[in-house]
């Protein structure tokens, strides 16, 4: 019986993880994105009552998204960031690092937001493996992260390949639990605890790691592509992933980072008038909240279909029965 049960859980298990049997989200809203110049919407948090984005090519402001009829107008909130933290990334790493930022701008490359009750706000830097702290005030400063997370990601095969760092971050209301979500080859989950004013490990930085290939979903050719997560969000004491290349998220563990469950949101995002000319996704934001989620799309340069090129927010509603509902 018990290995019956095995089985069980492990086919209920590999159905979920196929695309074309999730529940689908539903749309509730699209708002293409004016104010940002260099685009490349990255993050997005709400804090407050305020919704947040960050670009990965602006190291000095994040912005202040408000409705304005039928789009968000952002307004630029500047800070000076001081400077970072010693990186524990390899030399040929952080020069690689350094040329792309002399090309396409955006040194710190900030990949991810969020925030706590207190006001403050949380940056993480894929460049730099670090997160930066905003105060309600705009007053800025480096979190003091333990040497041992770098170690231990890549250690476990995480951050070894340019660009393809810390991309999503995630805190507790309290301020006292932190997430990194490395983005893909190997991609992984870091957890640390505060102590005082400094971070540390728990009985070890990194809660998840794998690696693999899974087809993209059929609208895309259902071709190969490295399973990766793109953003990451923390609500009702569950993680949130993004993970942008199969247009889905899931609800992971806190415990191990284990995915419970997934909800796909291809059919929308993939609807004919959406469509960029690129075969990959572009889903790069999240946030999820008891009625839904909220998901930036970071489109680099590139035009959809019906001629939008802003970057764009999507508010899709919470799945039938909420985001707890078991299988």
């Amino acid at each position: 019986m018990r290995y019956l049960l095995l089985a069980t859980s492990l086919l209920a298990g590999l159905a979920q993880a196929e695309p074309g049997a999730l529940e689908e989200l539903g749309l509730d809203a699209e708002y293409p994105v004016s104010g940002m110049p260099n685009g490349n919407l990255s993050g997005l948090a709400i804090c407050g009552e305020t919704l947040w984005g960050v670009s990965d090519r602006d190291d000095d402001r994040v912005f202040q998204l408000s409705l304005a009829g039928d789009h968000l107008q952002a307004e630029a909130e500047t800070f000076a960031a001081p400077e970072p933290p010693e990186s524990q990334q390899p030399w040929g790493l952080r020069m690689r690092n350094w040329a792309a930022s002399q090309v396409r701008g955006g040194t710190l490359d900030f990949e991810g937001l969020s925030c706590d009750t207190q006001g403050n706000r949380y940056l993480t830097s894929e460049t730099q493996s670090a997160v930066l702290q905003l105060g309600a005030n705009g007053s800025a400063q480096w979190l003091r992260l333990p040497n041992a997370l770098v170690r231990q990601a890549r250690a476990s095969g995480m951050l070894l390949h340019f660009n393809q760092g810390f991309e999503g971050i995630a805190i507790d209301p309290a301020g006292e639990r932190l997430w990194l979500a490395a983005e893909q080859r190997r991609r992984g989950l870091a957890v640390l605890l505060r102590k005082s004013s400094a971070w540390r490990c728990s009985g070890g930085c990194v809660l998840l790691n794998e690696s693999g290939m899974e087809p993209s979903p059929a609208a895309l050719g259902g071709h190969n592509a490295p399973r990766d997560f793109s953003g990451l969000a923390y609500f009702n004491d569950k993680l949130f992933t993004l993970e942008r290349q199969a247009y889905r998220i899931c609800r992971r563990s806190l415990s191990d980072g284990a995915v419970e469950r997934c909800w796909s949101f291809a059919a929308e995002a993939l609807s004919e008038p959406r469509r960029y000319p690129v075969d990959y996704g572009v889903a790069e934001a999240l946030w999820v909240d008891k009625d839904g989620a909220w998901i930036g799309v970071d489109n680099g340069s590139q035009t959809r279909a019906d001629g939008e090129d802003r970057p764009i927010v999507w508010r899709f509603k919470a799945p039938e029965g909420g985001w707890s509902q078991r299988q």
